[in-house]
């Protein structure tokens, strides 16, 4: 799919069973390739982030079996089999910082001076730095070739032997970096113990926590000083633990806890809790801040909306959460102040340059945003816009956007795709625990009641009531008033778009203005039916129909409703009666205004604009597959209406 529309969602509420960890799913296929023995390893997220880092492991000679939904790695005992490839990495910077380090240490061991072996990954992926890595690497005696830019992918890796006892890496740009110093080190230090300092603050800790836990997990204890010193005693080696289970991962579970707290909730992420090892699921007390109610269980979360129906602004240091962090940027649209993240400078070298994606995509929805080097600041809308949101092949970025609709607008994410680096069912997950607003959509042939019958179903429900064949006159009506040709398709693609209309029962106003009968005027059909195949015209008002569908639910009536404006729809009914039915209900609706009828000269009228109708080329006048049929024939106005009312008593619950 190029995109996908999302509609306004009404409330969220109910239970996720997270995917497995990205971020412990690949250091474990990493460590279980390295160590002695075989690992079971279960629950293993399946992404394309995943399938990089097992694509890898095969390709540099580690032998991998599904064995049901688990997969069996067959460990190489810390040297890895095949050290001559040409390893792609996408756009996974856990799987080239991780890689590398260990790939230097087998190439250490190696006597083939031929060996060698490439990294690459998408364009992107050739602008995030790797040079921190890299000159630590060197440091400890590698040889690297850049193969493009120095200090970023892609690079060559050969024979060299390691010998240092002490290396340094800076800790501000990526932890990632001492991630992959660390699961690396036991294979440099068999002889002498290797100490790793970091230089500067240490960023995104969490996750370097889930490294030293995973590593305990394969049988090596790290020795530290605070977060500025890392020993690995000598001697040690990755040893299997036999099956091991991927925790939920924490960070996606906090696009479904912020659908809790801004959808009502309340919504349950389960796989990830109190005995979490990860470092996201502290995104929940950012939430809480927030003013969001949350429960704790041991593998579990709960968010709830706040007591007082509106979230707060924060101002808040999130570099311990970094990639959850994106997820409050979102949240801040629906709170009651200026919300600043601060410390998120590592957005800058991710997948994207997150933190002007953010800044931009936020704009499109109407915020106010302030972008600094490493901290962002926003300032909601007092009303969302709806939006064609870019996700710059960012997961992230179009999982968070999909929340803007709990309480806004349609969203079009573009390249939703993207979201296979690490949830490829998040779309479908979204829609499990999320409500879109309802819609009642009625279509029908000229004359058979879908004005009135829609008018007063959404005043006894208390919905939004949306005449669209009206939007076509009134487009029409207000082209003529302005001197506009009926052919300027600009023009009234213009007038479209901004139409101010509204409908209250059977009264249609344009402006503030009651033209019910003036859009009934013979000059405003002919108008009609002249910008109704205008396709600018048609774009602005499939905009503009969708626009009506605002909570707690919409009735709309009119051609294509439930086809193409509204496919979702729950309740779709087809509108008909017989021709001589509706001729005489035209004529009784005329007689009572005043105005001239002829019974025959309707009922012909009728017949060819159901012929013209039923024929032509845009929009043809046909029930969908999905529509209950309602035939009115002998039916009275409430008989009709009680009918919809019945089709939609589950809406109503």
């Amino acid at each position: 799919m190029e995109f996908i529309d999302l509609p306004p969602m009404l409330k969220a509420a109910g239970t996720v069973r997270l995917p497995g960890s990205k971020s412990i799913s690949n250091r474990v296929l990493l460590l279980a390739a390295l160590a002695e023995g075989e690992t079971v390893v279960e629950a293993l997220l399946d992404s394309d982030d995943t399938r990089v880092m097992r694509n890898a492991i095969v390709a540099l000679g580690v032998p991998v079996a599904e064995e049901g939904d688990a997969l069996r790695v067959t460990g190489c005992g810390g040297r890895f089999g095949q050290l001559k490839a040409d390893l792609f990495v996408g756009n996974s910077g856990l799987s080239i910082r991780t890689l590398v380090p260990a790939i230097v240490a087998s190439l250490s061991g190696c006597d083939d001076a031929g060996a060698v072996v490439s990294l690459s990954g998408v364009p992107r992926m050739h602008e995030r730095p790797i040079g921190d890595l890299v000159d630590g690497l060197k440091q400890l005696g590698a040889c690297v070739e850049w193969l493009g830019q120095e200090g970023y992918p892609p690079l060559a890796l050969k024979p060299a032997k390691l010998g240092a006892e002490r290396v340094s890496v800076r800790g501000n740009v990526s932890s990632q970096f001492l991630t992959g110093l660390l699961q690396a080190a036991p294979l440099v230090a068999r002889d002498k113990p290797l100490i790793i300092d970091v230089e500067g603050e240490l960023i995104s800790r969490p996750y370097v926590e889930i490294t030293l836990n995973l590593m305990e997990r394969f049988g090596v204890i790290v020795q530290r000083d605070g977060w500025s010193r890392f020993i690995v005693p000598a001697g040690q080696r990755y040893v299997s633990p036999g099956r091991i289970a991927v925790e939920g991962d924490a960070s996606t579970a906090s696009y479904f806890l912020a659908a809790g707290a801004l959808g009502g909730g309340p919504v349950r992420v389960v796989g990830a809790g109190k005995r979490s090892i990860q470092g996201d699921v502290k995104f929940a007390e950012a939430l809480a801040e927030m003013g969001a109610e949350i429960t704790w269980g041991d593998d579990w979360i709960e968010a709830r909306g706040p007591a007082s129906g509106k979230l707060k602004a924060i101002d808040l240091d999130l570099n311990h959460i970094p990639d959850a962090a994106m997820t409050l940027a979102v949240a801040a649209l629906f709170a009651d102040g200026i919300t600043h993240l601060r410390n998120i400078g590592s957005w800058r070298v991710k997948e994207t340059d997150r933190i002007a994606a953010m800044a931009t995509e936020l704009r499109k929805l109407g915020a106010e945003v302030e972008e600094f080097s490493e901290s962002i600041r926003i300032t909601p809308p007092a009303q969302l816009q709806r939006a064609v949101i870019d996700t710059y092949e960012d997961h992230r970025v179009a999982m968070c956007f999909s929340l803007a609709t709990l309480g806004g607008p349609y969203v079009r994410i573009n390249d939703p795709k993207c979201v296979n680096k690490t949830f490829p069912e998040y779309f479908t997950t979204f829609a499990s625990i999320a409500t879109p607003v309802p819609v009642i959509g009625i279509d029908g042939p000229s004359a058979s009641g879908k004005g009135t019958v829609g008018a007063r179903v959404a005043e006894a429900l208390g919905f939004q009531h949306l005449d669209s064949g009206s939007l076509y006159r009134l487009v029409a009506l207000a082209g003529m008033r302005e001197g506009v040709a009926l052919d300027d398709e600009v023009a009234l693609a213009r007038i479209a778009a901004a139409l101010p209309a509204s409908f209250e029962g059977d009264t249609v106003f344009l402006a503030g203005d009651d033209v019910t009968n003036a859009i009934r005027s013979e000059a405003c059909s002919v108008g009609a039916s002249k910008v109704a195949v205008l396709p600018a015209v048609r774009e602005a008002l499939f905009w503009r129909q969708r626009a009506y569908r605002r909570a707690p639910g919409l009735v709309a009536e009119g051609r294509d409703i439930g086809s193409v404006i509204f496919p979702d729809a729950p309740v779709k009914i087809f509108l008909t009666a017989s021709a001589e039915a509706r001729a005489e209900r035209r004529y009784k609706q005329l007689i009572d205004k005043g105005m001239p009828a002829n019974m025959d000269d309707l009922l012909s009228d009728l017949r060819e604009r159901d012929a013209r109708d039923s024929q032509r080329a845009v929009a043809p006048l046909k029930r969908s597959e999905d529509a209950a049929l309602l035939d009115t024939s002998e039916m009275t106005i409430q008989q009709a209406v009680d009918f919809v009312l019945q089709q939609a008593a589950a809406l109503r619950s």
